[in-house]
């Protein structure tokens, strides 16, 4: 996904980077509060042979691995990494792939040291649209209105990551824009890293 043209402004320039970050095998939302949001991913690999759906695990951890490679170089060194957590009560293959995969982020951020916050898929939801259970449709939406300068192409994922960096930006005292208090409950529903300059 090309990356919005996005005209830094004073304030923004002065603001701490905050990374939102949607974990998915398929499609892992990156979203940055410089003003870019990219979709990060790869077709679940397939064996040709009749009868083998999936390749075999070394080649699958090979594929994975790469991929957490791509996602934490374009994370960069951001003030806060704001991270959807795993819908538990998702089912279906390649759960354990999927965990895996989560771990490997979060593992990545804390042994870096990046300051990370921790993000429930309702939690997000909720800021995004004042709804916790809002569908993804209305999610792109809002977040389409009120962050137009993240081009998320209708993209869920994409859309994610912008209200998770919204979030972000708001705990730190640097909301992107005005929400109302029933978005803005969603930060008290979030786990928060002990970070000098944040307001809650």
């Amino acid at each position: 996904m090309t990356a919005p043209a996005f005209t830094p402004t004073r304030s923004s320039l002065e603001a701490p980077v905050v990374i939102g970050i949607d974990p998915s095998l398929t499609g892992t939302g990156i979203a940055s509060s410089n003003g870019w949001v990219d979709v990060i991913g790869y077709k679940r690999p397939r064996a040709k042979d009749p009868g083998i759906t999936q390749l075999p695990h070394a080649e699958r951890l090979a594929a994975m691995r790469d991929l957490l490679a791509q996602i934490t170089d374009a994370i960069g060194c951001p003030a806060l990494t704001v991270l959807e957590l795993p819908a538990v009560s998702r089912s279906g293959g390649g759960a354990h792939e999927r965990g895996w995969f989560w771990w490997e982020i979060y593992r990545y951020l804390t042994s870096s040291h990046l300051p990370v916050a921790l993000m429930a898929p309702n939690a997000r939801a909720l800021y995004a649209t004042g709804k916790g259970n809002a569908a993804k449709g209305a999610v792109i939406d809002a977040v389409t209105r009120r962050f137009p300068q993240w081009a998320t192409e209708g993209n869920d994922n994409a859309a994610d990551a912008v209200a998770l960096m919204a979030a972000g930006r708001d705990w730190l005292g640097h909301p992107i824009t005005d929400l109302p208090k029933t978005h803005r409950a969603a930060l008290d529903k979030a786990t928060w890293p002990t970070l000098p300059g944040a307001t809650r």
